[in-house]
C-alpha cells in the first residue's frame, strides 16, 4: 500500500522558504540539514504528527491558479482569522482570488515564494 511521504514545493530562495514554513507549521529541517537545492521539513515534535514538506530549488514560475496546493486546517472562524494574521506577519500575502464563492470557508494566501495555499475553517464542514 502507498502512503504520501512528502508534499514538495518549488522555491527560488531556500533560506527564506525554510524560515517561513518552519515558523508557519512548527516544523524543522529533517536531520537539521538545510541544503542549497533540497530540504525536507518534518514536525518539530517528531513522530508521525504531520506530512513532510519538501522544498526543492526551482526556476519554474509560480502558477497563479495551481493545480495542486496545500490546505491548512483551522478549527473555526476565529482560529482561521488568527492563523491568517500570523501567516501574513511571517511573510505570506493575501491573494485576490477571483474564484471565491459567495461565502467561502477558505482564505487563499501565497507563501514567501508565491506558492498558493489555503487556510480553511473546518468547523463549517
Amino acid at each position: 500500500m502507498l502512503t504520501i511521504g512528502s508534499l514538495a514545493l518549488g522555491v527560488s530562495d531556500m533560506p527564506r522558504a525554510v524560515a517561513f514554513w518552519t515558523a508557519a507549521l512548527d516544523y524543522v529541517p529533517r536531520g537539521g540539514l538545510v541544503e542549497d537545492d533540497w530540504t525536507v521539513l518534518v514536525p518539530a515534535g517528531g513522530g508521525s504528527g504531520g506530512v513532510q514538506l519538501a522544498l526543492g530549488l526551482s526556476e519554474s514560475p509560480v502558477q497563479e491558479e495551481p493545480r495542486v496546493h496545500l490546505d491548512l486546517h483551522a478549527g473555526d472562524a476565529a482560529d482561521q482569522a488568527a492563523e491568517v494574521d500570523r501567516l501574513v506577519a511571517l511573510g505570506a500575502e493575501r491573494v485576490d482570488w477571483k474564484r471565491y464563492p459567495e461565502d467561502p470557508d477558505f482564505v487563499v494566501l501565497a507563501d514567501t515564494e508565491g506558492n498558493r495555499f489555503c487556510v480553511i475553517d473546518t468547523s463549517r464542514g
